[in-house]
């Protein structure tokens, strides 16, 4: 049987995956109001093929607050980071473990799904296992397995991109593997846990840069008055260039955060990474100016007539975490700059003033729309906005009055 410890983005479909590929699971989280709607049938989390999932998984999976004894723990909860030291803050995984200790059997296996900083293992957890072993007289397998998903297309993901798999122990780290190969058809490579620990961070830093290269671009093309996406447009017609495109920032809990464990960790050699970081983190205020250049161009002074489109950090997804959105709202008002009219068609909840939750409601307030998420809807409703002002911070707008990065 297997124990996931915790049911967030990450955990549940992570749990659901293996309940439905035949595995005994007990999905494990400390959130009463989570755990009841569980069992009760109610998925927390809206995902494409996420409801198909949690009805294939039904026989083979419970929902508790408590651990439970089992052969395998896979332990994907929370890894923030400080915001002052850009260290991790590791207290999740640490106390997620530390409860395994108290009810695992001999010989365990304990699986961390949670994105980590290089080295967080050998300097938090193994500690932790230590003491254990000394208390308990148990022997604790430790496994570093990252994931590689993104809200969205978390389920298809979870089945087709390839996994790491980092262990001490390579019988181990062959026995975990065996256990991710009955959904997961991408390669499986396993390694050791520093690699994994490395790799996982890696990857997110390297989108992190080459989102920066994009951003800072669209920087230098404004100042020099240069269509930024025309440049883009022609220089990746070279064989070997491949620019993305620039936008408002960056979110979401990878991008925008796994690179200050670098950062944190390594500070005199992650200059690059660093100024990567600098630079995603300004674009927010970057569309503060584009906004203020364009109301002043075209005489447009009420605040209470302009829109914030979209509060996600991503398109289709109800995902705010690291939302350049809410950067955006938050410097604004640093800036006493209140009063904008702010929507989005997956955020059901009242999260900021002057929220509005109904698409034609939004548009008839305003004259002036900066789209700072790409979601379906406005893509399809685009004809509504003519006769409007719009700043389109992620390029997927033509016609008159409409502006661009």
């Amino acid at each position: 049987m297997i124990n996931v410890i915790g049911l967030g983005y990450i955990g549940l479909p992570t749990a659901l995956m293996f309940a439905s590929h035949g595995e005994k699971v007990v999905g494990t989280d400390h959130k009463q109001d989570l755990v009841g709607s569980l069992k009760e049938g109610w998925l927390t989390e809206t995902e494409e093929g996420l409801d198909r999932l949690f009805e294939d998984a039904a026989n083979n999976i419970s929902y508790t607050t408590n651990y439970v004894t089992a052969d395998m723990y896979i332990v994907a909860v929370p890894t923030p980071y400080n915001k002052n030291s850009k260290k991790i803050d590791p207290s999740y995984v640490i106390e997620a473990v530390s409860e395994i200790l108290k009810v695992c059997p001999d010989e365990t296996i304990v699986v961390v799904e949670s994105t980590i900083s290089p080295g967080t293992i050998d300097t938090y957890i193994r500690p932790v296992i230590a003491t254990a072993q000394e208390t308990y007289g148990k022997i604790i397998h430790l496994v570093h397995a990252p994931e590689r998903i993104i809200p969205g297309n978390m389920v298809n993901e979870l089945a087709h991109n390839a996994r790491t798999i980092g262990a001490d122990d390579v019988e181990i780290g062959k026995k975990v593997k065996k256990k991710y190969q009955s959904f997961c058809k991408g390669e499986i490579v396993l390694t050791n846990i520093r690699t994994a620990e490395m790799t996982k961070v890696v990857e997110n830093t390297y989108r992190d840069i080459n989102i920066a290269f994009a951003n800072e671009l669209s920087k230098i093309c404004h100042v020099a008055g240069i269509d930024v996406h025309e440049v883009i447009r022609i220089a990746n017609m070279h064989p070997r260039v491949s620019i993305l495109s620039p936008g408002p920032g960056v979110g979401g809990h990878c991008i925008a955060v796994d690179p200050w464990f670098l950062v944190g960790d390594y500070p005199q050699l992650t200059r690059s990474v660093l100024a990567a970081r600098q630079v995603n983190e300004s674009m927010p205020d970057f569309v503060m100016e584009r906004m203020s250049d364009i109301m002043r161009e075209n005489s447009l002074t009420d605040l209470n007539r302009v829109g914030i489109y979209g509060l996600t950090y991503k398109e289709n997804v109800p995902d705010m975490r690291e939302s350049p959105s809410m950067q955006l709202l938050e410097h604004m008002s640093k800036n006493m700059a209140f009063g904008v009219q702010v929507y989005d068609p997956f955020v059901h909840d009242k999260v900021v003033d002057h929220q509005c939750f109904v698409f034609e409601d939004f548009i008839s307030r305003v004259d002036f729309v900066v789209v700072m998420v790409a979601h379906q809807q406005i893509r399809e409703r685009a004809d509504e906005l003519k006769g409007k002002l719009v700043l389109d911070c992620r390029n997927i707008l033509r016609g008159e009055n409409v502006y661009r990065l």
